[in-house]
């Protein structure tokens, strides 16, 4: 028996009904591997020049369909990619929305086009689902809303992935943060203490969390939990994670909390989640309380007090039932430091608090101490401005440091330790 189905290159392509089914990509490669090699060769070889060149087609095939949108891609100034219809493209570049005059010639190449960037990650734009979590051959995210949901029919989102590796010095070039808080969060992560990005979309919090991640030691086993790859981790010992939308039926569905179970029982020394959105957050928090230190992730929340009370509302949406004050006292010693984003008019991205989280007061609130915020200062030029100043309040790690972090502290951070 046999049947059509239409492949990568949106060709009908015959499966026969018996063995091992191949996709266009796979019959293109198969027949590169003869032309190239005549000689017989063994399955498992053929099997891994399969692999190996897998990628290179799927990333001609993509380039070929996203033509009309090809050069802002390749363009490091564009941050995001908007297509509202086939014929409404937007880009961000340099925190800048602007409508683009490009096209998709109409609207079959325009589905044929999302159809393709689907398929890379074994999804189809003729799924039942109307909502679609995906990435081009480069790391870079992609959402798709379709009918119903999307009004005007489909919609897609591109959040290109930075070629270019942030670190923390270059954070503090680009004004992003100061020396002192620099060293400051040195210190914090190497003596493993529990940190959390916060900021609203499009803020930089996982460039920032990415940043951060560099200081974590080489030696490190590091299991990083997304819900789409996006952080690039230059340590060699880094195990990635990533979530598994159900099938069509339902099934098989794999989440961050069920990832985050796991990955307790992989033997991890730090715990990266890209971002905390439900229940995990419990389990993450149970985590850091008992002796997972050194863990860290992102939140969309608009100050430090926000974050945490975000938090506490995301860990009451697991399953299990834990009164309001003891989850509050879990949560407070569980999250040493916050450290807010804040992206401001013109697309600039700032680092604009860093506070430490103390133990919850006597009428079971939240404390929060603000070590660094942004304070107004009069430039070289007269001008006045903001920027990351320390508030002379003393770390709460001061004092609990071991003789070994404690060499960590340099000359701008010790009146902050000491």
């Amino acid at each position: 028996m046999r049947r059509k189905k239409t492949g990568i290159l949106g060709r009908k392509v015959q499966f026969n009904g018996s063995g091992k089914r191949l996709n266009y990509a796979d019959k293109v490669t198969c027949i590169r591997c003869l032309s190239d090699w005549p000689r017989p060769q063994a399955p498992g070889t053929i099997q891994e020049m399969i692999q190996s060149t897998r990628q290179d087609i799927y990333t001609a095939t993509v380039a070929h369909y996203l033509a009309p949108i090809k050069r802002y891609l390749d363009d490091p100034a564009v941050t995001e990619v908007m297509i509202n219809h086939a014929h409404e493209i937007y880009i961000e570049k340099e925190g800048q929305m602007i409508l683009t005059e490009s096209r998709f010639a109409d609207q079959e190449a325009y589905e044929a086009a999302v159809n393709n960037i689907l398929q890379y990650t074994g999804r189809s734009l003729y799924d039942q689902f109307s909502l679609i979590d995906a990435r081009l051959p480069d790391g870079s995210r992609v959402h798709v809303v379709k009918e119903p949901c999307a009004r005007f029919g489909i919609a897609v989102a591109i959040r290109k992935f930075s070629k270019s590796m942030l670190d923390m010095d270059w954070l503090v070039e680009l004004g992003t943060m100061t020396p002192q808080a620099r060293e400051y969060l040195n210190v914090l992560v190497l003596s493993e203490r529990n940190l959390v990005v916060a900021g609203g979309t499009s803020t930089g919090k996982t460039s920032l969390l990415n940043a951060i991640s560099g200081i974590i030691p080489k030696n490190s086993r590091i299991v990083v939990i997304e819900d789409s790859a996006e952080l690039q981790l230059q340590q060699d010992h880094v195990l990635s994670l990533e979530t598994k939308p159900p099938d069509r039926y339902g099934r098989g569905a794999v989440g961050i909390r069920e990832l985050f179970r796991s990955s307790l029982r992989l033997r991890p020394d730090r715990i990266i989640i890209g971002e905390v959105r439900g229940g995990e957050a419990l389990d993450m928090i149970q985590a850091m309380t008992s002796g997972q230190g050194g863990s860290m992730g992102t939140l969309h929340a608009n100050n430090p007090a926000d974050a945490l009370n975000r938090l506490e509302t995301m860990a009451m949406m697991s399953d299990v039932e834990i009164p309001l004050h003891a989850l509050r006292a879990q949560v407070a010693s569980a999250i040493d430091v916050i450290v807010q984003m804040n992206r401001f008019v013109g697309g600039r991205r700032l680092v604009t608090e860093v506070s430490e989280v103390k133990p919850l007061t006597s009428e079971g609130q939240y404390e929060l101490v603000d070590i660094f915020n942004m304070q107004p200062v009069t430039d070289e030029s007269g001008e006045k401005t903001l920027q990351l100043r320390w508030t002379g309040e003393r770390s709460s790690v001061a004092g609990r440091l071991k003789p070994d972090e404690e060499k960590l502290v340099g000359e701008l951070t010790k009146p902050i330790f000491t």
